[in-house]
């Protein structure tokens, strides 16, 4: 029997094989040859020569690339990169590659890492340094400019700690809070009904009925988790990373290194977009300092005589790697828009595209699963008028790495 390659498993799904703590057979990612591994661990054979070892399968698993040497080497590629053309066009290409690689290989093992949060930190800060050090003292910004940046990286930082104190993670007091106050309302005027309807029949047994009538309504949208073994309410999701179930669980950012649920999704929308629009203006005026007689949008493809100064070639590297940085981020905001305008969260398109109950819009920048949609003013009002439904334990300033 030919067995077809299984998908990367979902927040929900039960526990993938590979994902157990048996090395020397975990080497058959994706269950693709589950059949043959057990066999052969059945049989007692060594695994198949294309798999690792079980010391390489351990050092990749506990895989952790130190703060300090990433912190020293992003300013040293970038002054090496500056020092010609073609240098810079193979550092700027194999930096995203190096971070994406590195994004796979964090992400294929469920483990939170700090690395690129204190990466796009550490960016920022050096950015910032080198717009204070170099471009501010050729005159060519205005008090009212280095203003302007400087209140865009402060709001930042500021909304990206608000961000991080907690997506709204969903705890056992939950369910129980939410059945009693739905039970109580509901409750009582079906037992007013009962009374005034059935004065001389037996009231107490038809209001105990409605009573466990309206309990099985409230718990039919709930859902249980198979992992965490509580309730929790519809559109929530369980997160491997964070080993928790989030209210509205969007999506589990790498780069805050946290999830974006309810109680945070308004405020990671507002951090993406104060960075983004802090980010463009920042570049702009860089651009425009280092290439007077170019405009902005062309400035980046040809600017001539920017590598006769080191200053000028580091400023117009760093520039670009802001601008490569910027294009990611301006493109997860996109999605993020669109997302919010249909009322659908990135883990429900992913279930949606999964299971094929999607429809794919805007040349598949968004998945339309139709199920909570109102239209756009009504998905607009319900994001930004939604709010968390517990005080999480786990949100506060521990959290904040």
């Amino acid at each position: 029997m030919k067995w077809e390659k299984l998908k990367p498993p979902e927040p929900d799904d039960p526990m993938c094989c590979c994902e157990c703590d048996i090395y020397q057979y975990g080497c058959c990612c994706d269950c693709e040859d589950l059949d043959e591994a057990f066999n052969r661990w059945l049989k007692d054979k060594p695994p198949k020569t294309g798999c690792q070892s079980p010391v390489l399968g351990a050092m990749i698993d506990n895989l952790e690339i130190s703060m300090v040497p990433a912190l020293v080497l992003l300013p040293l590629l970038l002054r090496v990169a500056a020092l010609h053309i073609l240098l810079g066009i193979t550092i700027l290409t194999a930096l995203p590659g190096l971070v994406l690689w590195y994004y796979y290989a964090t992400h294929r093992k469920k483990r939170r890492t700090v690395f690129f949060l204190t990466l796009a930190l550490y960016s920022l800060a050096y950015m910032y340094y080198l717009f204070i050090t170099e471009i501010l003292p050729r005159g060519d910004v205005s008090q009212l400019q280095l203003c302007t940046i400087t209140a865009g990286m402060f709001f930042t930082v500021g909304s990206l700690i608000h961000t991080k104190r907690g997506p709204g993670f969903v705890t056992a007091s939950l369910f129980e809070a939410h059945s009693q106050s739905q039970e109580g309302n509901k409750g009582s005027t079906h037992l007013n009904g009962c009374v005034q309807s059935a004065v001389s029949s037996s009231s107490s047994s038809s209001a105990e009925a409605v009573v466990e009538t309206t309990k099985e309504a409230l718990t039919a949208k709930w859902s249980r988790c198979p992992v965490c073994k509580i309730m929790r309410p519809p559109r929530a999701g369980h997160c491997r990373t964070c080993g928790s179930c989030v209210q509205r669980l969007d999506h589990h950012c790498i780069w805050i290194n946290s999830c974006v649920g309810q109680a945070n999704h308004r405020s990671f929308l507002l951090t993406l977009s104060v960075f983004v629009l802090t980010s463009l203006y920042g570049i702009s005026l860089v651009l425009y300092s280092i290439c007077p007689r170019q405009y902005v949008v062309t400035a980046l493809l040809y600017c001539p005589g920017v590598y006769s100064q080191s200053s000028t070639a580091l400023c117009f590297t760093c520039a670009w790697y802001s601008s490569i940085v910027t294009g990611g981020l301006l493109y997860l905001l996109v999605v993020q828009v669109l997302n919010i305008s249909f009322n659908v969260t990135e883990r429900e398109a992913q279930l949606a595209l999964r299971n094929k109950t999607g429809q794919s819009r805007l040349w598949g920048l968004v998945i339309d699963t139709g199920d909570y949609s109102r239209g756009f003013y009504q998905n607009w009002v319900e994001f930004l008028t939604m709010a968390d439904a517990s005080v999480s334990p786990r949100s506060g300033l521990t959290d904040l790495v």
